[in-house]
């Protein structure tokens, strides 16, 4: 069972992920800041003020904390006070998180998406812009990253896979509609779901859809969460889905009370998912009970 430990009010929504690196959550607030609580405590360790809403989860590494707002910039910010480190302006709204990649010469490069319709990736240490991808369409979600490649999906409707080393194209899978998920890359595989109702797995090597999941009649927002042999999401239905990670066919679904857009956890034998109906759930990995 679950034992309340602490509760932490900001001044407005909460639609970021919350990251844990050491004794510190790092969470954005529509309230326009992004804060560090204290994890023993849930005290207010810092926040710092952007110019409108942060929804994007905060991304953590090598001391700095990096997050994006719908003001269009990317602020790196100094883990253990707060303070500025760098701002980088986009040309568009900042949703998805940010991600991280070791650079070919060992630096740290932040990669993020914009509505500007472009994936920037920058160097950590000041900013410095090392490429972007521009593409058709806003892009919403957070890019994956795995083997030298970063995956995400766009507004365009396809699944882009770009070169972590120069930004260069290396494939793009049409998924039949708009995506505004974040999609997970494992083992060469993308798994991400549509607008219309779809959730995919595409092969990158192959360049190809391998299955489709058409179990569902509402969008798909939440990103994946991948096992050993299962994929779960929410959808819009209210639904938790679990398919088989190998034929995308149903396994078991969890009906909620609300819109399932938060990403679930897998925590050993345990799927841990919040709804829009406000509760967190606590479901078997095995049939969803």
């Amino acid at each position: 069972s679950l034992t309340f430990l602490w509760k932490f009010k900001t001044g407005d929504t909460v639609k970021s992920s919350p990251v844990i690196v050491g004794n510190r959550v790092f969470v954005g607030s529509s309230a326009d800041n992004v804060y560090a609580i204290d994890l023993s405590m849930g005290q207010k360790v810092w926040s710092y003020k952007t110019t409108d809403a942060v929804e994007a989860t905060p991304c953590a590494v090598e001391g700095a904390v990096f997050v994006g707002s719908l003001d269009g910039f990317l602020y790196a910010l100094d883990a253990e006070n707060g303070s500025l480190k760098w701002k980088y302006e986009t040309e568009g709204q900042i949703l998805g998180a940010a991600n991280w990649t070791q650079s070919p010469d060992g630096r740290i490069w932040i990669l993020v998406g914009s509505y500007d319709n472009r994936l920037h990736c920058l160097d950590a240490n000041d900013g410095a812009v090392v490429w972007t991808y521009e593409t058709d369409n806003y892009i919403n979600g957070s890019p994956a990253v795995d083997d030298n490649k970063t995956v995400f999906g766009g507004c365009d409707a396809l699944i882009h896979v770009v070169s972590l080393v120069d930004g260069s194209k290396i494939a793009e899978i049409d998924s039949g509609s708009y995506i505004a998920a974040s999609a997970a890359f494992v083992d060469g595989q993308v798994y991400v779901g549509n607008y219309e109702n779809v959730f995919i797995r595409a092969d990158i090597a192959a360049g190809k859809i391998i299955w489709e999941y058409r179990e569902s009649n509402a969008p798909f927002f939440s990103s994946p969460a991948v096992g050993e042999s299962v994929v779960i999401f929410g959808g819009r239905d209210s639904l938790v889905h679990c398919v088989g990670r190998d034929d995308g066919k149903v396994v078991w679904t969890f009906k909620t009370l609300g819109e399932v857009d938060s990403s679930p956890v897998l925590c050993g034998d345990k799927v841990v998912v919040g709804s829009e109906d406000g509760r967190l759930y606590i479901l078997r990995l095995s049939d969803g009970t």
